[in-house]
């Protein structure tokens, strides 16, 4: 397993917020995932709400 840094933005409201976290994930694309999964449990945003800007192995 490996750490990846996921940077982007979600819908809060009325305005973009910015997040950053860090992932524990076989690769990119299950990191990409997780980011979703963990979003959507939490926040209750759909994909579309979600903007990922950049997944960068840490």
């Amino acid at each position: 397993m490996q750490n990846y840094v996921v940077k982007g933005t979600f819908k809060a409201g009325h305005s973009w917020e910015n997040f950053t976290k860090t992932i524990e994930s076989q690769n990119e694309k299950n990191a990409r995932e997780k980011t979703y999964s963990i979003f959507g449990s939490k926040h209750g945003l759909n994909r579309s709400l979600i903007k990922i800007d950049s997944v960068v192995e840490a």
